[in-house]
């Protein structure tokens, strides 16, 4: 890389050169003894106040000798003690400098000096932090993550105050350059996990990374996969929690979105109010969750192949009900239920992408008018309406298995219809055993169900008490298993 010269002129026109865009400005000005000086930034991304209070202004009052200006190091001293910045660095090269520039950081040249000084005195634009939308608590933190990666890992340290929480941060993207930051704890976290994850980190060949999402599909082993291998979570104290378990958390500068590595499915079973209610109430929750799962992807299937196939599989009440309401339909059991369910799929599309006042009408209008107008017109039964919508609000019992428990219900109802209860408990079987062979970085998403890990059955599908969770989940392999210890028997009796 071409290293920077001693002439300031010359800087500043090889700077102008790698950076043409009208955005990136030039302040200069002297100091007492007439030494040039200038500063190159982005504008829009600067604290051009700071610099020009802390920076600009106290060298213009600087005086330097004729011998300082002989020696590079002398000088570079002087300018160091005279600015009131404390984020100050050194860059050698017009690549390095011109890096820090597109980053938000400002660049100081001085007349005879080699060398660019790095004024951290970045100025993004950002919103404030607030309750995550994805993510609304009823107990327990309301603060979320934002875009900015800085405010991210200040966040994080707030709730984790050890100098065992590392980060560890890398550039990923030709054209973005994005900051990703590689948090764990050390001692707690497996290394091998963090070094495979490094390593794919830099094998990564992106010309734009602008959300986490991207830095997944990479660590993801399996890229095709209906199910995700990458946890996600914006809110801090819940990747506190993950990192304390032995994860590995990833964060993404310009995404409020956190990545976790391992993962597991019973993730999606787990809500962060489970651990500020009793442990009853958390296992009620978490089995009714479970529940809502197999109602939500297994139960259209089901109607629709007991309608087909075995109308024996229905209580007779049920059934007689059934034939009644869909003797005159036009449609066949299997084809009326795909086009409710085509129906509720883009009346979902449309309200996630409506604004929020006409998105809220169109719901209304979509399960008032046109459910209530098939149905009197003949054209729809009610059973199916009513199977579809019991469907859809008990996937949304489970959030981040919505887009998934999507597909999983369209491929059941395909073979629920086509082959019949046999087809479906192929496909069930099918899907274990895709779910058994797959692995996150050692992971299996299924455990601690399969392979059966009895000990972190405490905290999967059932929650046990605090102190039945004194040590870290096995299956995360962390050399410190310890995480809670219990008071002895005699300070007990004290």
């Amino acid at each position: 890389m071409e290293r920077l010269k001693n002439t300031l002129q010359k800087n500043l026109q090889k700077f102008k050169q790698l950076l043409p865009s009208e955005d990136i400005l030039t302040y200069e000005f002297e100091t007492r003894d007439r030494t040039a000086c200038a500063i190159v930034y982005a504008d829009g991304i600067v604290n051009k106040e700071l610099l020009g209070e802390l920076v600009a202004r106290p060298l213009s009052s600087l005086s330097l000798s004729a011998s300082s200006k002989t020696e590079p190091q002398t000088l570079l001293s002087a300018i160091q003690k005279t600015a009131l910045f404390p984020e100050l660095k050194t860059v050698e090269s017009y690549v390095g400098g011109m890096k820090e520039i597109l980053d938000g950081n400002s660049l100081l040249l001085v007349d005879g000096l080699p060398l660019g000084v790095i004024v951290g005195a970045k100025l993004l634009p950002n919103r404030a932090v607030i309750e995550p939308p994805t993510d609304v608590a009823i107990k327990g933190p309301r603060e979320g993550f934002i875009e900015d990666v800085k405010t991210n890992m200040a966040l994080l340290r707030k709730r984790l105050k050890t100098p065992d929480l590392r980060f560890e941060t890398t550039r990923v993207g030709k054209r973005s350059d994005t900051a990703v930051s590689l948090c764990y704890l050390s001692g707690i976290c497996d290394e091998k996990v963090k070094k495979a994850i490094v390593k794919k980190l830099k094998s990564v060949e992106l010309d734009c990374v602008p959300d986490s999402s991207y830095i997944a599909a990479v660590l993801s082993p399996r890229p095709h996969s209906l199910f995700r291998a990458v946890g996600t979570t914006e809110k801090p104290d819940i990747l506190a929690a993950k990192l304390s378990e032995g994860r590995i958390g990833i964060l993404v500068d310009g995404s409020p979105i956190a990545l976790t590595v391992p993962y597991i499915l019973s993730e999606d079973l787990q809500s962060s109010e489970d651990y500020f209610v009793s442990p009853f109430s958390a296992t009620i929750f978490r089995l009714i969750r479970v529940l809502s799962l197999f109602i939500a992807t297994l139960l259209p299937a089901f109607y629709v192949s007991a309608q087909l196939f075995k109308m024996q599989l229905l209580p007779l009440g049920l059934m007689l009900t059934i034939a009644s309401g869909s003797r005159d339909l036009p449609l066949s059991p299997s084809l009326e239920m795909f086009v409710v369910l085509l129906i509720f799929e883009a009346l979902k599309e449309a309200s996630a992408r409506m604004p929020k006042y006409v998105g809220m009408s169109l719901s209304v209008v979509g399960a008032l008018v046109l459910g209530e107008t098939a149905v009197s017109a003949g054209f729809l039964s009610t059973p199916s309406i009513i199977i579809i919508a019991l469907s859809a609000i008990s996937l949304y019992t489970v959030p981040n298995f919505v887009e998934t428990g999507s597909v999983l219900r369209w491929l059941f109802l395909i073979v629920g219809g086509s082959v019949g209860p046999f087809g479906i408990v192929l496909l069930v079987a099918f899907v274990l055993y895709y779910l058994i062979t797959s692995d996150s970085f050692g992971a299996p998403p299924l455990a601690p169900f399969s392979p059966l890990i009895a000990r972190d059955l405490r905290d999967s599908a059932v929650k046990y008490d605090l102190y039945s969770l004194n040590t870290r989940p096995k299956i995360f392999r962390s050399p410190n298993k310890t995480r809670l210890k219990r008071a002895d028997k005699s300070s007990k009796g004290e």
